[in-house]
């Protein structure tokens, strides 16, 4: 039994954009960001999504795996019941079938109810590793044609996500890597446009992914074509603020009718956090999203871009009872009393789970 009095209960946040299996550690980039290198040069030089693929490639089983654990289980203490979780810092065919076998291995636990619900996703087009820079046209291909199959074969993917952008897969690359998970029965999703306008929103209308993320760089065409469709805009408000750039045109996308989803984008790079609920302030005050935006964008709007709105994001009747109760009188607390953990209980499917020590 849980006392609610003078508490709020909400629906358990689900975070529809994450990417927790690595290893390593990137705390040096923090410095060398301040001092004014920028993103694209600290990547160049060795550093940035290459530097975690290194140490993650390196990495034990059992090390990856407390390592991944870890960080499910404090996403699962700040509120977080449901979790996109992407492959990614591998890069080679063996590497990404690991990190999709480990959170399939994760799930047994969630299952169990000690860490959030996970939602696989194959980011093998996360970059291009450093063994095929002079032949990016072969990582392509293995992509498309032997990890793509494999990970659909073994069920251990929902989603295929490729990283559509300037520097990293170009519109026809993604196009190429995408159909080939929708032949093999994968839902679609993009990074796209955020260090550029690069085209991955308009691919992301066009083959009707279940969302497009990041979104920094699109402007009224770009809306106008996820108005059209289907697609769930992601936006990460966390990774904007941390990167210094403009946020996602939000208030723009509402208005135009399209759904937007509030995500942490949880990395080791540009956003190293477990706490979806410590993106609302930035989701609020960044991208100009009123309280009720933001916690339907961390709720339905992003259970809706898994394909699972039929069964988690809102407290009803017939869905699971994924529950928050918040040490907080309303919901504005969420934004207002910004720096702390608020959540003092998670219940999954209705099983008390967890919760911060008050």
């Amino acid at each position: 039994m849980l006392d609610a009095t003078g508490k709020t209960l909400l629906p358990g946040l689900v975070d529809a954009h994450t990417h927790p299996v690595w290893a390593g550690d990137r705390g040096e980039e923090i410095g060398r960001r301040l001092s004014g290198e920028s993103y694209a040069t600290i990547a160049a030089e060795g550093g940035g999504i290459l530097a975690t693929v290194r140490a993650t490639r390196a990495a034990t089983d059992a090390e990856l795996r407390e390592a991944t654990a870890g960080r499910l289980s404090r996403m699962l203490l700040h509120g977080t019941t449901t979790v996109e979780a992407k492959s990614g810092y591998g890069l080679t065919a063996e590497e990404e079938i690991r990190a999709l076998r480990l959170l399939s291995s994760l799930s047994d636990r969630a299952a169990r109810e000690q860490i959030p619900r996970i939602v696989p996703t194959l980011l093998a087009a996360h970059e291009v590793p450093p063994e095929f820079q002079q032949d990016r046209a072969e990582w392509i291909r293995i992509v498309a044609e032997e990890i793509i199959p494999r990970a659909a074969r073994e069920s251990l993917a929902r989603f295929c996500d490729v990283f559509c952008e300037e520097g990293v897969f170009t519109v026809g690359e993604s196009r190429e890597i995408l159909e080939a998970a929708r032949r093999a029965g994968l839902s679609l999703r993009l990074h796209a446009d955020e260090l550029a306008r690069s085209g991955g929103t308009l691919l992301a209308a066009e083959m009707n992914a279940s969302s497009a993320d990041h979104l920094l760089r699109i402007g009224e065409k770009e809306i106008a074509a996820l108005a059209r469709g289907n697609t769930v805009a992601v936006i990460l408000p966390g990774t904007a603020w941390w990167m210094g750039a403009r946020p996602a045109p939000a208030r723009a996308l509402i208005e135009a009718g399209v759904p937007v989803a509030v995500a942490s984008d949880a990395n080791p790079g540009t956003c190293h956090t477990e706490s979806l609920a410590a993106i609302a302030a930035h989701a609020c005050l960044d991208s100009k999203l009123t309280v009720e935006e933001t916690l339907t964008g961390m709720t339905l709007n992003a259970a809706a871009s898994l394909g699972l709105a039929s069964e988690i994001g809102s407290l009803e009747a017939g869905k699971s009872a994924d529950v928050l109760l918040l040490d907080a009188p309303d919901d504005r607390h969420l934004i207002y009393h910004w720096g702390v953990n608020l959540v003092s209980a998670v219940l999954l499917r209705g099983r008390v789970v967890g919760g911060a020590p008050q």
